[in-house]
């Protein structure tokens, strides 16, 4: 069965049959495609800058509030990747069974999403708030006292905030499913100013430093969460909750997200308790290393949000087509993203190649801090333009389609081989400092690169069945 896809202003994408003597009509025309795009552009580059303005902020603070921010936000993306997975399986779910154009089963899937993400994202922020000292301290090991002591208030605040960002994950994500990414770029660009605003009233006017940056992110994701649940609840949004009985947890809806959400969650765990160790690693560096590493981990976000916002439009786009059994437009459509992602990152690594040594002195590093922040962003420029899209744009095509199995093996196998050892290695027998960290974590891009393109070549990916 084949479908367009339409925009109406009032309903965000409807379906309309197509003639089946016209295999060839497309689902996405150019202008859908860009109609997508760029919100999801808009929404990555506020997040960013939302990640940036707490480093940027909080380094008037001095060094070791920068590295307690950055420990504990590596923690954070921990949890909050984990649990995004879920929002991810949901997507992925309510886009099949649009495309199929079943809208009470992709209305029900909704529902059950955000019954998931709330009560986990509630059981694992209050474990984080009882349990946060043992936490950091098991995690990071023997680390400054004053770092420490930052890094606990940070932790503190930010599990509060766990439920609000689960919440507005998971909506941000139904809606990007519906194809509607203007709601989620909105909810965006409020969290994004209420933090910019809270920072600098909190960390400049009442001189509350750490606590003042976790607490403006916090009222941000509030907001946000708010926000996106009361327009998910707009009476011609198709995933909207019918109603409480809705949310009472059902066993086929949720055993189909977590299809997709277990395995997609157990890859971005592995992945970031490998960075966790890796970053144990850095730690040993001194306190230089931690907070250069700090800051290129920023600013190297800003490089990658045409590879992200490519890897949020996979979903939708190539989820609708395996929903209505276009195999051939979603590997068509796959292509056409992972084209867009490549020549993206192409453009945003030359520039922040560039203008690097002088966004560097923008964060109050010491020389040496400085020197060893370029350097390995210098680095990561020229490895990004050739492995970054393959290694984590691609992989989103597969989940969609049910791979997200053979993207977990590759991805755990390949952090653990290289971006954990042979970081190890490079370290502590090569002795090449914080540049043998990033030099394991590129080693790990080509091998997740060599692995997915030759899956999305087989064509294996499009094989299971997942609604």
């Amino acid at each position: 069965m084949l479908y367009t896809i339409v925009k109406s202003k009032k309903r965000g994408w409807d379906f309309t049959m197509a003639s089946a003597a016209k295999p060839q009509t497309p689902m996405f025309t150019k202008r859908a495609l860009f109609t997508l795009i760029w919100p999801l552009l808009l929404e990555q580059t506020l997040s960013v800058t939302m990640g940036m303005a707490d480093t940027l902020m909080v380094a008037g603070v001095g060094e070791a509030a920068v590295s307690s921010v950055s420990l504990v936000d590596s923690l954070n993306v921990l949890i909050l990747q984990i649990l995004s997975a879920l929002a991810t399986g949901g997507a992925v779910i309510a886009s099949q069974y649009l495309g199929r154009r079943d809208g009470e089963n992709a209305s029900r899937s909704a529902a059950q999403l955000y019954s998931v993400l709330g009560i986990s994202t509630v059981a694992v922020g209050v474990v984080c708030m009882v349990l946060s000292r043992p936490i950091l301290r098991g995690v990071f090991g023997s680390i400054d006292e004053d770092v420490m002591r930052f890094a606990q208030q940070y932790f503190l605040i930010s599990a509060v905030s766990y439920p609000f960002m689960g919440l507005y994950n998971g909506g941000a994500a139904l809606f990007r499913a519906q194809g509607n990414s203007r709601i989620s770029m909105l909810a965006s660009l409020v969290m994004n100013i209420i933090n910019i605003a809270g920072n600098a009233l909190l960390i400049y006017v009442f001189n509350m430093g750490v606590i003042g940056a976790a607490l403006a992110t916090l009222i941000g994701r509030v907001f946000a969460a708010v926000f996106i649940l009361w327009q998910n609840q707009n009476l011609h949004n198709p995933l909207r909750i019918q109603s409480f009985a809705d949310l009472k947890p059902r066993r086929k809806p949720i055993m189909q997200i977590l299809s997709i959400g277990i395995p997609s969650g157990l890859e971005n765990g592995m992945f970031q308790i490998g960075k966790l160790c890796v970053s144990s690693l850095t730690s040993t560096l001194g306190t230089s290393a931690i907070a250069a590493n700090a800051v290129a981990n920023s600013v190297s976000t800003l490089a990658n949000i045409p590879g992200n916002t490519m890897s949020l439009a996979m979903i939708p786009v190539v989820g609708r087509c395996l929903g209505a059994g276009e195999k051939k437009q979603a590997k068509r459509y796959a292509l056409t993203l992972l084209g867009i992602a490549i020549s993206g990152l192409a453009v945003s690594n030359v520039i922040l190649f560039v203008l690097m040594p002088e966004i560097v002195t923008w964060f109050n590093l010491s020389a040496e801090a400085s020197m060893l922040c370029t350097s390995v962003i210098h680095m990561f420029n020229v490895a990004s333009v050739f492995f970054w899209a393959t290694s984590f744009t691609m992989p989103n095509a597969l989940r969609t389609g049910g791979d997200a199995k053979f993207t977990m093996t590759v991805s755990i196998i390949s952090m653990w081989l290289f971006r954990v050892i042979l970081s190890y290695v490079f370290v502590l027998q090569f002795n090449l400092g914080l540049a043998g960290v990033w030099l394991g974590m590129f080693a790990d891009w080509v091998c997740r690169s060599v692995c997915f393109v030759a899956r999305f070549v087989s064509g294996k990916w499009m094989e299971h069945k997942v609604i």
